[in-house]
């Protein structure tokens, strides 16, 4: 009989966790198992009676699991009340495995099998689910987000907090001087700080919520084998018992014993720290979360969850809080906004209350403006949802963002290594029989296909297995006849497959396809063929064919351990991986946007040359030996870091090798990008700071990942360049924007408040900030154009276009105010209301504060008209007007500056301490303010000049007077004028160069230029071939050269 019970934990945080276990009279204890899989076993003898219907039970194992309450339905424990169904002896037994009292991973195997109540042939739907009930789902426990939490931590960040600082100071020190509190400030700072967090938390719970969507769909399968059957499950669906499948690439998906076959290579490096794969023979244990490197089995899964050792190890570890690169800039940018303040807040007390000697509560005032005026509030609420925004962007296009901040990242790539396989090429290998080279005597091309398909799955097949046995006119054909032994699959290290097999009378033989350096490296006779080999792969390769040798043998001993007789070399099949019909143009635009691209191949060096050139990439191709810095291949005169950075790909490339090209690129200062597919190009993905995982790419590939893409080609690649970018400019400009802002409310207030004694209103500084700021938002959607080069945060950027723009803004508004506060100007050319404070009694009270608010009106529209506008000159790199901005920015401006001139003209409100000054000084403000844009322009340009160093290069070294150079430079000018000619005709430059990290387009993209020349080069001296003639005329005609060459044959 199954007995249940109410059960709770103390637990070490002192909470209960309830909890339905179950008792076995017939075995004398209780095991209550608890959710996060620690278990207390206890008898009836131990209980300790509190009250008639309360029990202790103390575990017989860990001390922290003391504490356990079970409160019993009835007062007597030999009574109680039972519901739910009985018990059979399977769940009886597997308690002990839930207990952990049984050691399933050094058990025999057959014990295993009895232990978890199962058998080889699998569970059924049933038994899935009663143990689903019983161990729980095979993933960790996630911790559930507080949407409350959530929503609060948008306010929690430096900015927030000196906002906060301003309320509090506007509810408790703005007192005296015969006013009551601030009452309307705080509100007002309140309700701006809900404001900003509530747009935070829509947008990235949207993004994030369509994200989670679609990173279900990529979630980690398992092959399993339930109800007599294999098919592929979410790995979290997995339970102790099931019989799964491992191969090549496939991430462990839980605790597991190996049942019979060949051994397997596990890279368990994340869980133990081995650096190299370890063999892994039948009835090893294996650990979740490790990785298979080679070979394919099956095993019987014994643990799942937070019972793995992967699960232990994760359930020790704390979780740690990353600042990334994007969180470092914010702060740095919020840092200096912060400083700024602070400087221009001391300037004030010390004027204010040293100089002046003025009230309390006129310094709070004035104090409070530059607060809630200097602070850009809304910047991580604006780069938070422009990043979202983005991200869901990218996920349209077929991109799907791992890490937010990879689209910084990826804004900056200037290098990026793809596959060619798959990325740059279609992976759909087709086999031209009428050009098969036979090497055997007593063979004809059919039996060279036939044996190069006995050497291929007929399922689960790859592309190569699929192109050779499509060759068949029935499939079935490549075991037709035979008996198969053993097959041998494809890894990485040998690169070929083998099957072992007997014929019709009971003769072993065995055949073997793969690269043709290892199958030539099987032949008994490779120093007689080995010339005539290499001659017709590299035939082949001048056609971008793809070579493929096989090789048989016999096995006299008839065993398949037996190393059999000596290999005989049957043939070489020619292979063509068409190049996708839109790679060339893709690689084109990459290098455009100051994108080298660099092919990273597992091929012979001809046939990535051929593919290159096809694709227009240039044919500056070395053999992975160079990476090694080898001298034999004739690459030794170039640094093998400068050989990388000039070539336009690799072959013959190991997975260690794309590791080290990723790693050179990094140390020369580039920002890398690396495709990858297989478990093999893990650690390169890790390692890239973008690590893009391709479609249809490996569990491994997509966890080491920055990026993965749901679409094929390179192409998705360059759109998601493009939208990063895009997003990035967005942020760029709005960071310059709030920088900006920050000086000119400080700057400008300070100097009115120091100079005139001047007080603005703190509420209509909160307007702005309400109107401008809640506004602004709508730049995470803005029009921008894309940079043309790889784009990065340069803060001294920022803060220097920040700084001259925003003195330049503060001063206009002070030369505004004087204008209409101590001179006749605008009244004598425009007629309006004069303003000049020398034209009123200013002892009299009511006169005086006449004139302020109407002041404080006047500087409230110049300020808030302007301060916006800036947003218009931040965006463009051009002119401003040459670059239409998004219809949502334009609206948010119009409307936000319609409000403003109407509260000017129209309103007077005591609250705000403003008056109304009527249309006429509202339009003359606006002509004002028009004047003031023409110069941002001028003045952005002048800042970004003077960035680029060659304003200072142009009055130090092109000015004879100042120049220190023989005969006035005329040797080093000669010298360039040389290096130029020699890069125009196609040469080498004599010497490398060098260029520093910030310049022109021309100077940061020389990668894309060269790339870009030696392409072209290669494609003019195409165009001196009859070849290429032929080609060059049919792509005029437009026709399909592609389709026409897949069908001629020599």
């Amino acid at each position: 009989m199954h007995f249940y019970f109410d059960v709770h934990m103390e637990n070490k945080s002192r909470k209960y966790c309830p909890v339905r276990r179950h008792w076995e009279p017939e075995d004398q204890h209780i095991c209550l198992a608890y959710d996060h899989g620690s278990v207390v076993c206890a008898t009836p003898n131990t209980w300790e009676s509190s009250s008639a219907s309360t029990s202790r039970v103390h575990s017989n194992r860990a001390k922290t699991h003391q504490g356990v309450t079970l409160t019993l339905n009835q007062k007597d424990p030999r009574r109680v009340k039972t519901y739910g169904r009985k018990m059979d002896d399977k769940s009886i037994a597997l308690s002990a495995v839930i207990r952990e009292a049984i050691d399933l991973e050094n058990a025999p195997v057959e014990e295993v099998f009895q232990h978890l109540k199962c058998t080889r042939e699998g569970l059924n739907s049933s038994e899935v689910q009663e143990r689903l009930d019983l161990f729980g789902y095979n993933k960790l426990e996630e911790k559930k987000e507080s949407k409350i939490l959530k929503f609060l931590g948008f306010m929690w960040n430096p900015l927030s907090w000196v906002m906060e600082a301003a309320a509090i100071m506007s509810i408790a020190l703005a007192r005296g001087g015969g006013k009551s509190a601030d009452y309307h400030d705080f509100v007002g700072i309140i309700v701006l700080l809900v404001i900003n967090s509530t747009i935070s938390f829509i947008e990235e719970n949207n993004a994030g919520n369509a994200a989670a969507a679609l990173m279900a769909r990529l979630a980690p399968k398992a092959k399993v084998l339930r109800d007599g059957k294999w098919s592929e499950e979410d790995a979290s669906l997995l339970v102790p018992g099931d019989i799964i499948s491992i191969k090549l690439g496939d991430i462990v998906p839980a605790d597991a014993r190996l049942l019979e076959g060949d051994p397997l290579k596990i890279d368990q490096s994340a869980l133990t720290g081995e650096s190299l794969p370890v063999t892994k023979n039948p009835g090893d244990g294996v650990y979740s979360g490790s990785t298979c490197k080679q070979g394919e089995i099956e095993a019987v899964v014994i643990a799942t969850g937070v019972h793995t050792f992967f699960g232990k190890a994760a359930h020790l570890v704390e979780n740690t809080t990353h600042v990334g690169h994007f969180q470092r800039v914010l702060t740095s940018i919020g840092n200096f906004c912060i400083c700024s303040i602070a400087i221009g807040m001391i300037i004030e007390v010390i004027v204010v209350y040293g100089i002046h000697q003025r009230e309390y509560r006129v310094g709070i005032d004035n104090l409070l403006v530059l607060l809630i005026g200097g602070i850009p509030i809304a910047m991580p609420t604006v780069l938070s949802v422009t990043m979202a925004i983005g991200s869901h962007r990218l996920s349209q296009q077929g991109a799907i963002t791992k890490r937010m901040t990879a689209i910084e990242e990826m804004a900056g790539m200037d290098v990026l290594c793809s596959d060619k396989t798959g990325t740059l090429t279609l992976n759909k290998l087709t086999v031209d029989k009428n050009m098969i080279e036979v090497f055997a005597k007593d063979v004809d091309k059919d039996m060279v296909v036939l044996m190069a398909a006995r050497a291929s799955r007929l399922e689960n097949q790859d592309a190569i297995d699929g192109a050779i046995v499509a060759m068949l006119g029935d499939p079935k054909e490549a075991r037709a006849g035979i008996r198969e032994v053993h097959f041998l699959p494809f890894n990485p290290t040998d690169k070929r497959t083998a099957l072992t097999y007997t014929d019709k009378t009971g003769k072993m033989h065995r055949v073997s396809k793969g690269a043709p350096e290892q199958i030539l490296n099987l032949a008994h006779n490779k120093s007689e063929i080995a010339n005539k080999v290499h001659s017709i792969i590299d035939k082949f390769a001048e056609r971008g064919l793809r070579s493929l040798g096989v090789a048989r043998q016999e096995v006299p001993a008839g065993t398949k351990e037996s190393p059999g007789g000596p290999w005989e070399f049957v043939g070489l099949l020619p292979l063509f991986d068409p190049p996708r019909h839109d790679s060339a143009e893709t690689i084109r635009r990459a290098l455009d946007l100051g994108v080298s691209v660099k092919m990273i191949t597992g091929d012979q060096l001809a046939i990535g040359k051929e593919t290159g050139r096809r694709l227009g990439m240039g044919t500056n191709m070395y053999p992975s030996s160079a990476l090694l810095g080898d001298t034999k291949d004739g690459f030794g005169a170039l640094p093998v870091d400068e050989l990388i950075e000039k070539a336009d790909g690799f072959a013959g490339v190991f997975p260690e090798h794309k590791y080290e090209i990723v790693r050179r690129l990094q140390a020369r200062k580039h920002i890398c990008g690396m495709t990858g597919d297989g478990v093999n190009d893990a650690p390169a993905l890790k390692k890239a700071d973008i690590g893009i995982a391709v479609a249809d790419s490996t569990d491994a590939a997509r966890s080491a990942s920055d990026i993965v893409l749901t679409e094929p080609g390179l192409s998705v690649i360059i759109s998601a360049v493009l939208t990063s970018r895009s997003i990035f400019q967005r942020m760029k400009n709005y960071t310059i924007y709030a920088v900006s802002i920050t000086i000119r409310i400080v700057l400008g207030f300070m100097l009115l408040c120091v100079f005139w004694k001047f007080d603005f209103p703190p509420f209509m500084v909160l307007v702005i900030a309400v109107l401008n700021d809640g506004t602004i938002m709508t730049i995470s959607k803005d029009r921008v154009k894309p940079s043309p080069i790889p784009d990065s945060w340069k803060l001294t950027e920022i803060f220097a276009t920040g700084v001259v723009l925003g003195a330049y803004l503060a001063l206009m508004t002070v030369i505004f105010f004087w204008l209409a506060y101590e001179t006749n100007f605008f009244p004598n050319l425009f007629s309006v209301k004069d303003l000049n404070s020398h034209h009123r009694d200013m002892s009299i009270k009511s006169e005086k504060e006449e004139l302020t608010a109407m002041m404080a009106s006047a500087v409230y529209l110049q300020v808030s008209t302007i301060s916006q506008a800036l947003i218009f000159v931040t965006r463009s790199r051009g002119w401003s007007f040459t670059e239409r901005p998004g219809f949502l920015l334009v609206t948010a401006f119009f409307i936000a500056q319609l409000v403003a001139s109407i509260i000017s003209a129209h309103v007077t409100w005591e609250l705000a301490g403003i008056q109304k000054i009527g249309w006429g000084w509202t339009g003359v403000i606006w002509l004002y303010n028009i004047l003031t844009y023409m110069l941002l322009d001028p003045l952005k340009f002048a800042v970004q000049y003077g960035l680029s160093g060659r304003a200072w290069g142009l009055v130090v070294e092109k000015r004879t007077a100042f120049t220190t150079k023989k005969d006035f430079g005329r040797e080093a000018r000669e010298a360039a004028w040389a290096t130029e000619q020699r890069t125009l005709h196609g040469l080498q430059p004599a010497e490398p160069r060098t260029f520093p990290d910030q310049g022109t387009f021309r100077e940061i993209s020389v990668m894309a230029d060269e790339a870009r020349r030696r392409a072209e080069i290669a494609r003019l001296r195409e165009l001196h071939t009859l070849k290429g003639k032929v080609e060059s005329f049919a792509k005029l005609r437009g026709l399909d050269i592609d389709a026409a060459n897949q069908h001629y044959t020599v």
